[in-house]
Order: structure tokens, then sequence, then C-alpha cells
């Protein structure tokens, strides 16, 4: 195994008590902007010119260094999904089950994660958040007035909510209205869903295209606010990093698989293109027209989806208020 295999922990620990912070890059290999992010915040404090005044920081610049080595999304298969421990006494099924065994400790031992991502289309970094406080069975979940607070601090114009609620749709979409089950739905855990079940929150911040030069800067920004905002470090009254006074707020409502590799889209989509009620997305291989079903947003669409994978995912308008507590 190459050297490159190894992950590099960075902790940084307060003589005050104080929140213990996670900060995560390089989930996938070909997200590089995270990377960056963490590891100017890293020099700043081994500089002195960051001071942890309260809490512990955790910062983990590359989580799949395989396939940051191989310069790809994945190492053997999606870090994101399936973020479990292996259960004792088995062995772990892939290189990403063992990372993930080294992962999931990391997080228990902090209550908040923020997990820095970018995107393969065109469009403006946002944040993506879990669901409302709850006791069902899907993500029973009693923080989300924390989560939103810190989604709303990171700096960009819209926070989009619904994850698992589309993952599970989507499943039952493919089994032809088979509810999925219970390990179906485990594969949809990524890090966050991990950290809430351990009784902590976590945001996810797509800080934008993959090669936008801008996004190493939205994440390396929205660290330092997510500290500011803990209280982990001082207060900086000259920041230009404000939350946005009404950020727009999304929720995901369904999700397009990409059928067959001659699926097209009418036209080069961006994240948070708005669409209206009946407009053309994209074309099947056998002609027919996707159609949208109602006024919304294009999210995450996937010109190089292969087939049986999300092609795009469509949002509305939320009627959530962040600032709202239950």
């Amino acid at each position: 195994m190459q050297p490159t295999d190894t992950l590099r922990i960075h902790n940084f620990s307060s003589l005050e008590p104080g929140p213990r912070l996670i900060v995560l890059g390089g989930v996938h290999g070909d997200e590089t902007c995270g990377t960056v992010g963490i590891e100017r915040t890293v020099a700043e404090l081994d500089r002195g010119e960051l001071a942890l005044v309260r809490g512990q920081l955790t910062l983990l610049p590359v989580a799949n260094p395989l396939a940051r080595r191989l310069g790809r999304r994945e190492g053997e298969r999606n870090l994101n999904r399936s973020f479990q421990p292996t259960p004792a006494g088995a062995e772990p099924a892939d290189h990403e089950a063992r990372l993930t065994d080294l992962i999931c400790p990391l997080l228990d031992r902090h209550e908040v994660l923020l997990d820095l991502h970018s995107f393969q289309s065109a469009g403006e970094a946002f944040a993506m958040i879990g669901p409302r406080d709850n006791d069902g069975s899907l993500e029973p979940f009693g923080r989300a007035f924390e989560e939103g607070q810190l989604a709303l601090h990171l700096g960009t114009s819209t926070v989009v909510e619904g994850w698992l609620d589309i993952y599970a749709a989507g499943l039952a979409q493919r089994a032809g209205g088979r509810p999925a089950s219970e390990a179906e739905l485990a594969f949809g855990w990524g890090t966050n869903e991990y950290m809430r079940s351990r009784g902590g929150y976590a945001v996810t911040l797509e800080c934008g295209q993959h090669l936008d030069p801008a996004a190493p800067d939205v994440a390396h920004r929205a660290i330092h606010a997510a500290l500011r905002l803990l209280g982990m470090i001082d207060a900086d009254p000259n920041s230009a990093n404000r939350r946005p006074s009404s950020p727009s707020l999304l929720r995901l409502v369904s999700v397009t698989d990409r059928d067959h590799e001659e699926d097209q889209f009418v036209r080069e989509w961006a994240t948070f293109d708005e669409v209206a009620r009946g407009e053309p997305i994209g074309v099947r291989a056998d002609g027919q027209v996707l159609q949208a079903e109602r006024d919304g947003f294009i999210v995450f669409p996937n010109s190089t989806a292969l087939p049986g994978t999300e092609w795009f995912y469509f949002a509305v308008a939320s009627d959530r208020d962040l600032m709202a507590r239950r």
C-alpha cells in the first residue's frame, strides 16, 4: 500500500472546554476544494495566525486517499454510502469499509460535522441539511435548529433539504414501488446520516463545481464561519463572510435515473437552473421527452451519469423556517 493511502488527521484541542467539530475533505477523490480549504486552515493554526480558544477541532483533508491517488470519485466504491462500521466479528468488505471503520470512531468523538464537497455540473455553492425534528423510523432527529444555524452561517445563498427521503423514494421507484428494505436504506447513509445517528448534527457544503477556482475559498471561509459560530475562535468583525439575510431554501422531491447511455439532456443544465411545469429536461434513448412535472429547480445534473445511476434531482421551494425552534 502506498503512503498516499494513509489517513492524515490533524487534531487541535484548546485548554478551554467547548464544542467538538470535525471537518472532512476528499470523501470523493475528484473533489479537491475541501482538501485545499482544510490545509490552509491547518497552516494558519500551525503558524499561530488562527487560535483555537475553546473546544476541540479535527481536520481530515483527504478522507479517501485511494480515490484521490486515482483522481476519481471512488476508490472501490462510494465512501459516502453504507457509512456504518463493519459489524463485530466480520471483515471489512472493501477499501471504503476499512476507511469507514477508521473514520466512524473519529465522528463518535465529535458533536458537529462539516463535510466539504463539490459537484460535476456548473452551479453555485450550497449547503445540504438533514430532516426536520422527528421521531420517525427513517431518520429520527432532534437537533434541526442547530444544524440549520450552521447551514445559514456558511455563506451560501441556497440551502437544500430532503436527501434521505429522496434516496428512499428512488429505491422504491427502481423496485417498482416496493418499499426499500433496511439494508437497502443503509446504503444511502453517508457521513452526515451517521453523525446524526450518534446524537450530533452535520452539514454538507457543496463548494461549487469541481474545477471552480473559487471553490477552495468557499471551503476555507466556511471552516472559519463554523469555528466563529461555535465560539471556537475569536469573532472577526471585519469578516466578509456574512450569512445571507434570506437564503433560498429548497426541498428535493424526486430523482431521475439515466436508463441508457443515449439518454440526453435537451441542454447543458446547471445546478439550480429553474424550470417551469411542462418544460423539457431530457430525451430518452427511445425518444420519450422528460418534462418538469411542476415548477422547480434542477439539482446535480450529470450528463456523464452511467446507466442505472442518478441523472438529475428535482427540487421545489421549501416552507421550512431555519430560524424557528421546534
